[in-house]
């Protein structure tokens, strides 16, 4: 089962701005009389603009994908066995989420702002629960084992 979390759509707000600036550049260039060809330019590279940032903001980028076997962030794939650890850390830019690797320097970091509000205790939780289940860990229920169970 795969699960995908994506960008806070609101980091996207800039593009469909950005369109509508030149989308009001156009306005200008025609109030003031130049060309037709110039008009349709901007018009045309407003309007890509702004469907643009209507798209992104409507379908935003995924962060994560969680899989059985894996865990992609932002495209880089790790198996589950690779990692090591979760754990939030604070950076120089916000809280994030960490997942440390058996390679050196290998630490994959999730910031937590750019996830959607509301999801990033819920994808903290969902990491520790698949990399528990990919090493065959399980939550303890406080009882004592039963004869049948033998360790192994």
């Amino acid at each position: 089962m795969r699960t995908s979390y994506r960008m806070r759509a609101g980091r996207f707000v800039g593009i469909l701005a950005a369109g509508l600036i030149v989308l009001g550049v156009a306005a200008i260039v025609w109030a003031v009389g130049l060309p037709d060809v110039v008009v349709a330019v901007f018009l045309t590279l407003g309007g890509l603009v702004v469907l643009a940032g209507l798209w992104i903001l409507a379908f935003p980028p995924v962060l994560v994908k969680l899989g059985t076997n894996d865990v992609a962030v932002r495209g880089l794939k790790t198996e589950w066995a690779e990692i090591t650890e979760v754990g939030r850390v604070d950076t120089t830019q916000g809280p994030a989420v960490a997942l440390r690797t058996k390679q050196k320097d290998g630490t994959i970091m999730i910031p937590l702002r750019w996830l959607a509000p509301g999801k990033a205790d819920k994808l903290e939780k969902e990491l520790r629960d698949r990399l528990n289940t990919a090493n065959g860990y399980t939550m303890w229920d406080g009882t004592a084992p039963d004869d049948a169970d033998h360790p192994e």
